[in-house]
């Protein structure tokens, strides 16, 4: 087996994450650092360790979501100490992490699981997968900046792919718009740095819904386990086999 499918399975984050740790000499095989991402392993006999700490596959998959509350970071540990989304989760036995991100400013809905395979390929650009936000700008949008959103906007020399913008409403007092933005890529801060594009400046923004997978009523800073259907979904979305 090839280590980063070995690392992904026994829960160390997406395959891209693994192969960051091995990359780094995170990862040793019987207790050699190895930094080849062709390495292959063999579950049965040898003993992988990530920072000395003694990994195994494991059969049990979670699945969670959870509603980010602003102010938590999206990342599976903070070596400064800030507050990060495991926080509020429970510990489980085996490591999770967030699929994707939200930054530190934004809140919404999150996937947490230890199914590093379906991380990989729901993250990968190519699936395109819708998700929904709830963006609350500052000024009045005028057609125009609404039509650059939706067409795309340079970013670092590339065009973001095209954004479904809807109005919520225009708050003439308050100097508002609010907007509902359907996006079909993950690149870091997009929305931020789309409206910053476009000359205004988002005052907040919660994603809503990723795929089918909605945040519905579930209050902020709580989670629940994903229902058989939304992990199915997930599946299908990811283009992987359920049994896989």
């Amino acid at each position: 087996m090839r280590i980063n499918k070995f690392l992904a399975q026994a829960g160390l984050g997406s395959r891209r994450a693994c192969e960051k740790f091995v990359l780094e000499g995170k990862i040793k095989i019987n207790g050699k650092i190895i930094t080849n991402l062709a390495t292959d392993i063999d579950p049965e006999k040898d003993k992988i360790t990530f920072e000395d700490k003694l990994l195994k596959t494991t059969q049990r998959k979670i699945y969670l979501i959870l509603n980010k509350p602003s102010g938590y970071l999206v990342t599976s540990s903070d070596p400064f100490k800030r507050k990060t989304v495991l926080d509020l989760v429970p510990i489980f036995p085996e490591r999770i992490f967030p699929i994707g991100r939200l930054d530190k400013s934004s809140c919404g809905l999150m996937i947490l699981t230890n199914d590093g395979d379906l991380t990989n390929k729901i993250m990968h650009p190519k699936k395109k997968i819708p998700k929904v936000y709830l963006v609350k700008v500052k000024g009045i949008l005028s057609q125009s900046q609404i039509n650059k959103l939706r067409y795309g906007v340079i970013l670092n020399d590339n065009r973001t792919l095209p954004a479904k913008v809807y109005i919520k409403s225009y708050n003439q007092s308050n100097d508002i718009t609010k907007l509902r933005m359907i996006l079909y890529e993950g690149r870091n801060r997009q929305i931020r740095r789309m409206i910053k594009e476009i000359g205004n400046m988002v005052i907040s923004l919660k994603r809503v819904q990723i795929g089918v997978i909605k945040l519905g009523r579930l209050p902020e800073g709580h989670w629940r386990f994903l229902k058989y259907k939304e992990i199915k979904h997930l599946y299908e979305m990811s283009g992987l086999d359920k049994n896989h």
